[in-house]
């Protein structure tokens, strides 16, 4: 209780320069944060670099809660590799493997169909209706690395969201606070 106390009066003797001076500390470090991930994009050439397992359709070898790093190059994709991909109408990315390839003989543009290693069947009934396999736009990117468990904090604050205003008013809190 008295840490709190400490912490109003803090607050109530915050003079204005300190007050614009962490805001803009505060500006300065989501900026930061930003241009590092766009930065990812370019060097990765994946529209989310990063992204993290939401299901169990991958186990054994990726766990929900796992971050995968992707990168979408200019190679043709193959059975076998794990890539991420949007579906048209829906918002989240799935992770899963290539299981098969088919080369379309009049363009020479790559489908690819796709299936989670936990899964008994292939995606086509995650797929828009009336598509059979993904074409390249759909792609995001191909799983290179990944880190295993990380990915939970993201889980935690979209499943419980009062976690994450709590979190995120703490840390507005502590700037504020912050005496340097």
């Amino acid at each position: 209780m008295e840490w709190i106390g400490e912490q109003v009066d803090s607050i109530k003797s915050i003079q204005f320069r300190q007050l614009i001076t962490q805001t803009i500390s505060l500006g300065m470090i989501v900026t930061s944060a930003l241009i590092i991930w766009k930065g990812l994009m370019c060097v990765t050439g994946s529209e989310s670099p990063v992204v993290v397992v939401l299901s169990g359709s991958m186990e054994p070898g990726f766990k929900r809660g796992d971050i995968l790093f992707l990168h979408m190059s200019k190679d043709p994709i193959r059975a076998g590799e794990i890539v991420v991909f949007n579906i048209d109408g829906r918002e989240i990315p799935i992770v899963h493997r290539v299981i098969k390839v088919h080369e379309r003989p009049d363009t020479g543009e790559v489908d690819v169909l796709t299936k989670g290693d936990n899964n008994f069947g292939d995606d086509r009934l995650l797929y828009a209706q009336g598509q059979l396999w993904l074409q390249r736009h759909h792609i995001m990117g191909r799983a290179v690395g990944f880190l295993p468990y990380v990915g939970w904090v993201t889980i935690i604050m979209t499943e419980k969201p009062i976690i994450k205003y709590i979190l995120i008013g703490a840390l507005g809190l502590l700037v504020i606070t912050s005496k340097e």
